[in-house]
């Protein structure tokens, strides 16, 4: 029988990968819904190639075209978000891939919680901001979140047969971007065009920003401590240049677990697709043998500020990461929008971790309004100070 898949955010990196995956599994999944915001050309052609029963457009001058291009199509075109938690809500769809960036991922996932869905996901931005309520809420529904990023897609590995009481601290790889090497006067150089050129990773335009001021990863210790179950001290990040070991795994007798693979997205996309069953197809095979020199290093706090901002949200906990996320969604997209310079995203975000009101024990509302709030208020300060 044929899994009914929804792919929300599928004109993104991790959207279009995932399509690739399926493309090659017709028999084993039914495309009910995909979503998009603004890339209305693409979603022309992959409402013509997949044909998916439905498809939901959030940025209304691309909804109207799409919905004007395609008039006489099989796809049911519909417009905002009301109608895309409707459609969550439908029996046909029993798994749901959320790879929507930032904030807007949120509604959607603890609605498709609500509906007992099968969660594949790949917007850390939710669990950073609610972490502390969502998993709760999955518990409560039976629901099964399967990590999509890589290095929590290693670690959910690792862990598989192991006994919680016996794990001593999980360790996250960091290729370290395009600015590994860079002395720190030079962040102030820095431009899009360069951010965006990571060596290793194709990924999107935020993701490849935070994943040059290392950010990604603060965002994946916060996400990683609400998916396991760990205390903050359990969570370490080291670098990894070649990022062939994408997580390890330390247990209390001492030992290791890692998970090695290609640098390729559609490894952990078909790992999470397929769960708990392996895929009888390879993507891409691993060789030890082209891969012989695989080196460490520890992360250097000072010039990635935004780690070490991450940790100091966990660690603090309440409402604290959410205006962290918030925060640095507006600092990105202002860099790349040309308004606020790399080397002061840090700045934006310290700011507002300082001035924003602290709530230690928030509820879901309060998340939603720390996360307005902080948008606005990140605004306004760029805005005054530039």
């Amino acid at each position: 029988m044929k899994k009914g898949l929804a792919i929300l955010g599928s004109t993104g990196s991790i959207g279009t990968q995932a399509l690739q995956v399926i493309s090659a599994w017709p028999d084993l999944f039914c495309l009910e819904l995909i979503s998009g915001h603004s890339n209305a050309e693409l979603l022309l052609s992959q409402i013509e190639q997949f044909r998916p029963k439905y498809a939901v457009i959030t940025e209304e001058r691309a909804y109207k075209k799409v919905s004007k291009s395609l008039s006489g199509s099989t796809t049911n075109i519909l417009f905002g978000e009301e109608n895309l938690l409707q459609l969550l809500e439908i029996q046909e769809i029993d798994t749901v891939l959320i790879a929507i960036v930032g904030f807007a991922g949120l509604k959607p996932l603890i609605h498709s919680i609500q509906y007992h869905k099968k969660i594949l996901l790949a917007n850390k931005e939710s669990l950073v901001i609610a972490g502390e309520y969502i998993m709760p809420l999955a518990k409560k529904n039976n629901c099964n979140i399967i990590p999509i990023d890589s290095e929590h897609s290693a670690i959910f590995q690792c862990l598989i047969g192991e006994e919680k009481n016996t794990l001593k601290k999980v360790i996250l790889t960091a290729s370290g971007g395009p600015f590994l090497n860079y002395d720190i006067d030079k962040f102030k150089l820095i431009k899009p065009e360069k951010a965006l050129n990571h060596p290793i990773w194709k990924m999107g335009k935020k993701v490849s920003v935070d994943s040059a001021s290392l950010m990604n990863k603060g965002l994946e210790v916060i996400e990683a401590r609400w998916l396991f179950g760990l205390r903050p001290n359990q969570i370490n990040v080291i670098i990894h240049p070649q990022s062939v070991i994408h997580s390890l795994v330390q247990f209390t007798d001492g030992s290791l677990k890692a998970q090695l693979s290609e640098a390729d997205m559609r490894l952990p996309i078909q790992y999470a697709l397929h769960y708990p069953n392996r895929a009888k197809k390879s993507l891409s095979q691993f060789s030890l043998i082209d891969n012989t020199e695989l080196t460490f290093q520890q992360v250097d706090r000072k010039k990635f500020r935004n780690l070490a901002l991450a940790f100091n949200a966990m660690e603090k906990g309440g409402n604290l990461p959410a205006i962290l996320s918030a925060a640095n969604e507006v600092a990105v997209q202002e860099f790349l929008n040309g308004r606020w310079p790399f080397y002061r995203i840090p700045e934006l975000v310290e700011e507002m971790m300082n001035h924003q009101l602290f709530i230690s024990e928030p509820d879901l509302q309060t998340y939603y309004e720390t996360t307005k709030k902080c948008f606005a208020d990140s605004e306004a300060y760029i805005r005054k100070h530039t």
